[in-house]
């Protein structure tokens, strides 16, 4: 059995690489931002290679002609159409089978890189999780392409941040430039690019974060463009109407409406995979029998297949769908997408949000206009509103989709109804439900992290890093007159107490053992009837927040470490160097999010930057 290790590939690719080249790159601020620049190139290109590939599946397969999209066929033009998904499910079964003998390890995307490995990602899975996105999203599966996109992305970022040995601060902000670069590429918008690196893969935007990311972004649109990709805008909105009060307060009840859909087709793809799992079906054959499910959908309309782009466009340019049609596609296309995924199929709900949020803004500007048609709002616009909202709800990063609406439209007059809807979704789905897809998927996991905020260093700041190893201890059947000759006042606060078999037993108070109420029975008593703690221990692998609980609970200034299930001591850790240990860990963090970070001056020795002080 192989298995990859990440520190093991990021040595082997040090060694490659001059020591003077790589303190050059980690002192230069002006170096890592060229290094960005790079992976936002490399990304586009991928970008522009696995749509390629994707849009070829699918003219092969589903006989299209030149420029025409899966999505947008009026029907099937080949009757055996109806069978490819379910093909690509097996053969997709199949790959993923000798992938997993091949290699065991859960592979990492990139929030939860950020989050808890400190950027490190291994490139191999990532560019086997973007084959089986292509894989996925060829055969027709209603998913959609992005997050092969920043897979691959963020995963050439940190293989190359890990060559050139960058900080942990560093590595998260190449692997946020790997995303930025692909998701710009992906959509020619380089804000909504770098805004989905800040909000989604970072958690955070800084100043020290702004140029690589930037940079990455349109360097990763410039390379698309260059290599003929011209991803299709909706163009630009021409509202039939003002956006007045009264046609905001119904587009931010789209918006209420818009989150309330996130959720429900969040949990219904959670339920469908829960089914597939609990049932006996086989897993190599499930992805092909929800590849049957979208073949029989696709019968009744294509627009379920793939990610939507082409069914999406057509949307904005239909004049006035039919509302029944309308609900139709929405409800197909949602069950489509939570087939999809539940049966195994791999890829995201980025582009697939979008068409569902536009399908479901113009059926409720239809409604409206059914029954109260002097409040309805424009159908483009309630259609991008729609899109919006969703995506917010189901993709988070409300910036993100805003700065997507409009770099794809056009329309800045929009920027006041799109900036509401956002944060309107954005808050009713915090307050409501807490995650958005990515990190909701972490959660079924048993991952407690709702973004790509770095919690990892408070993981690896573990009880035993922290406690004191050199641990004198005492039997719990010594007298308290023998205690108090080995132990006087003033020669230490506390000593740890064992049973007969070397297990732990409590902690005893050398000041509490020394009071003269103890005078009378202290040659008979033992310091067993003067132990405290008995049951609060910590364990080795427990982290500080783990730890800070359990001396709450407690209420007690130290604690032993016990190994389990053995119960011996193996250390001892008292809480004011725990919280002293946590402070230090988060005033490092703090200085990272505010930018003050290590000097990379060339040619000086790096000094911490204290604010107000000069350097």
């Amino acid at each position: 059995m192989v298995t990859s290790d990440p520190t093991v590939s990021a040595q082997r690719a040090r060694l490659a690489i001059p020591a003077g080249f790589r303190a050059l790159v980690r002192r230069s601020e002006i170096w890592l931002v060229f290094m960005a620049l790079v992976v936002g190139a490399i990304a586009g290109l991928m970008v522009v290679v696995a749509s390629y590939a994707a849009n070829w599946l699918h003219a092969v397969l589903f006989g299209l002609e030149d420029g025409e999209y899966l999505s947008a066929m009026a029907s099937l033009k080949l009757g055996v159409s109806i069978f490819v998904p379910a093909i690509g499910g097996l053969l997709l079964a199949l790959f993923t089978r000798s992938i997993v003998r091949w290699r065991q390890r859960r592979p990492v995307d990139p929030i939860e890189a950020n989050a808890l490995h400190g950027g490190q990602m291994s490139l191999t899975d990532s560019i086997l999780i973007t084959v089986q996105t292509v894989i996925s999203n060829g055969f027709g599966a209603s998913v959609g392409l992005e997050a092969g996109y920043t897979q691959i992305g963020s995963g050439i970022a940190s293989r190359l941040g890990s060559a050139f040995s960058l900080r942990r601060s560093d590595m998260r902000i190449m692997v946020g430039c790997g995303s930025a670069g692909a998701i710009a590429a992906a959509f020619g918008a380089p804000l909504t690019g770098a805004f989905y690196a800040f909000e989604l893969i970072v958690g955070t935007y800084t100043i020290s974060s702004l140029a690589p990311i930037v940079g990455a972004a349109i360097s990763g649109v410039l390379v698309a463009q260059a290599l003929g990709s011209e991803p299709h805008h909706l163009g630009h909105i021409d509202s039939a109407t003002a956006i007045g009060l009264p046609e905001l307060t119904m587009l931010v009840l789209l918006a209420i409406l818009c989150a309330g859909a996130g959720v429900a087709i969040m949990r219904g793809a959670t339920l469908l995979e829960e089914f597939f799992q609990k049932s006996r079906i086989p897993v190599l054959i499930r992805p092909a029998i929800g590849g049957l499910a979208l073949g029989a959908m696709a019968l009744i309309t294509p627009q379920v297949l793939s990610a939507g782009h082409g069914a999406l466009y057509q949307l904005m340019a239909t004049e006035k769908p039919a509302l029944g049609m309308l609900a139709l596609v929405l409800l197909l296309k949602a069950c489509a997408s939570a087939i999809s995924l539940g049966s195994g199929f791999r890829g995201g709900l980025f582009f697939a949000s979008l068409f569902l949020g536009s399908l479901l803004g113009r059926l409720y500007a239809g409604l409206i206009v059914l029954y109260a048609p002097e409040l309805a709002p424009d159908p483009i616009v309630a259609a991008t509103i729609g899109m919006t909202g969703l995506a917010v709800a189901i993709v988070g990063g409300p910036l993100t989709m805003g700065f997507l609406a409009l770099e794809t439209t056009g329309d800045l007059p929009l920027s006041v109804a799109v900036l509401a809807t956002a944060a309107v979704v954005s808050l009713t789905v915090r307050k409501t439900f807490g995650y958005s897809f990515a990190t909701w998927r972490l959660h079924l996991r048993g991952e407690s992290i709702r973004g790509a905020h770095d919690v990892g260093w408070m993981r690896a700041l573990t009880v035993s890093r922290l406690m004191r190893k050199d641990v004198r201890t005492i039997s719990a059947d010594m007298t308290v007159r023998e205690f108090r000759r080995a132990f006087p006042l003033g020669s230490t606060q506390r000593v740890v107490a064992t049973d007969g078999e070397s297990q732990y037993a409590g902690i005893v108070d050398v000041a509490e053992a020394h009071l003269a109420s103890l005078d009378e029975t202290a040659d008979t008593a033992t310091v067993r009837t003067i132990l405290r703690t008995r049951e609060s221990v910590l364990l080795p692998w427990m982290n500080i927040k783990q730890a800070a609980v359990i001396f709450e609970k407690s209420e007690s200034e130290a604690l032993a470490v016990v190994s389990a299930p053995g119960r011996n001591v193996v250390g001892f850790l008292t809480e004011a160097h725990a919280l002293r240990r946590y402070t230090e860990e988060l005033d490092k963090a703090r200085r990272e999010l505010s930018g003050e970070t290590w000097a990379r001056d060339e040619g000086r020795a790096a000094v911490s930057i204290e604010p107000g002080r000069e350097g």
